[in-house]
């Protein structure tokens, strides 16, 4: 894949702005060392993960963007509303890809502690925001070997 040649898209939930900042650095990272340079990455802001199928779409749809990675934090609470959320963001997600065409990365952070967002992005046991950029870049990579 010519990765410099190609845009791509993230859209993050701010809701927890700092995880919010370190996913994008991971992400960021990611598409750097496979070759896209930064002013080929557009970060899309969006209140929460819920927004984050309706951000991808509009990307996606625009025809300017190879790929989407969609970022973001979800904590377990006290009621039932972190797994509504937590399974609308994914569908709503996975939707857009099937439906554009577009590869689109749930990059989403889903986990019961803030220790836990922490340790999945990038201080620990995985980087979720790393991880989403390089699902996107795989699938671009794949529509292009089937192209």
């Amino acid at each position: 894949m010519n990765a410099d040649e190609k845009r791509f898209a993230i859209c993050v939930s701010t809701f927890y702005r700092d995880l919010a900042d370190r996913l994008i650095a991971g992400a960021s990272a990611e598409f750097e060392e496979a070759g896209v340079s930064s002013d080929k990455v557009s970060v899309f802001e969006v209140p929460g993960a819920f927004e984050l199928a309706p951000a991808a779409r509009t990307c996606a749809a625009s025809g300017g963007f190879a790929g989407v990675a969609c970022l973001g934090a979800v904590i377990r609470g006290e009621t039932s509303h972190y797994d509504h959320v937590c399974s609308e963001a994914a569908s709503g997600i996975m939707r857009v890809q099937l439906d554009t065409g577009v590869p689109c990365a749930f990059g989403v952070v889903t986990c019961e502690t803030m220790q836990q967002a922490l340790e999945r992005t990038g201080d620990g046991k995985r980087d979720q925001g790393r991880d989403a950029a390089r699902a996107v870049l795989a699938l671009v990579e794949l529509q292009e070997e089937m192209a």
